[in-house]
């Protein structure tokens, strides 16, 4: 569906993207993190055609994004939402729908699945002012979906919503990819990534540091399991990589443990390794 190959994008002297390649496939939900500023939204922008690469190129099955062709392929959520808020959520799928050339009853009709596809249909006349933040987040999604997109780049969607918004995100994607839908989901929370992605790649100052399922990219780069338990007299904690047999010894020896627990690498640990522990403000 996305094939990017040697693209660099520089903003005068700032790099934001360097020498990426990179190959979404059609049907998957590809998960890009990052921190901020690593070149998440830049690589969306490229894809979506809003932005061109310095060098390299960009192809949506085949095509250069900025034609209507590819165009018509895209659903974008872009992070800041985008909506008119002095109007209704009927008013502005009505008017980002009618972009897309959709006649009167197409645009009623994708209006009322889109909004039943988000959970909105019972707020669907309200001035988009009154909505939650979360609220905002599923609209900017069901006005992503009204063309009927084959390729969706969402782009931190769940940013400052609440956990039942967010819920409802999650339920969205993974009903999209059962449609078929190609998803490009750009986030920096990994529980999130772990839930919903196929696959991941991680991104830091415009470079690929690494890129695989979730599952490899912990056993690769997570590090060692850590051991915890007391014996009543101490306390002891030591990492491990055979996890399952030191448990097993541990058992063994020890009749009177307390507090045993296992705690094993995940994709945080994997993100913390690669991209450093140091903060990004």
């Amino acid at each position: 569906m996305i094939r990017i190959e040697g693209v660099s994008k520089h903003f005068g002297d700032l790099v934001a993207v360097e020498n990426l390649s990179l190959n979404i496939h059609e049907g998957e939900i590809f998960g890009l993190l990052g921190p901020n500023g690593a070149g998440k939204s830049t690589i969306i922008s490229m894809i979506s055609g809003q932005q061109l690469p310095t060098s390299g190129t960009v192809r949506v099955r085949g095509d250069d994004p900025t034609t209507t062709e590819s165009k018509r392929l895209l659903g974008v959520a872009p992070q800041s939402i985008a909506l008119y808020e002095e109007l209704s959520a009927m008013d502005n799928l009505s008017f980002f729908g009618s972009l897309y050339r959709l006649n009167r009853q197409q645009l009623k009709e994708r209006s009322e699945t889109v909004l039943d596809f988000v959970g909105l249909t019972d707020r669907a006349s309200d001035r988009v002012e009154k909505y939650s933040g979360g609220m905002k987040r599923r609209l900017n999604l069901a006005i992503t979906l009204m063309h009927e997109p084959e390729l969706l780049l969402l782009d931190e969607p769940t940013v400052g919503v609440d956990p039942q918004s967010r819920n409802k995100l999650f339920e969205n994607v993974l009903a999209l990819k059962a449609q078929g839908k190609t998803v490009v989901y750009t986030t920096h929370y990994m529980e999130e990534a772990e839930r919903l992605c196929d696959r991941v790649g991680i991104i830091d100052h415009g470079k690929m540091l690494a890129l695989d399922k979730v599952d490899s990219l912990i056993d690769q780069h997570g590090g060692d399991s850590q051991l915890s338990y007391s014996t009543g007299d101490e306390d002891i904690s030591r990492t491990t990589d055979r996890p399952i047999e030191d448990l097993q010894q541990i058992l063994a020896d020890h009749l009177n443990i307390r507090d045993l627990r296992l705690t094993r690498p995940d994709l945080e640990r994997v993100f913390l390794n690669l991209t450093g522990r140091h903060l990004r403000d």
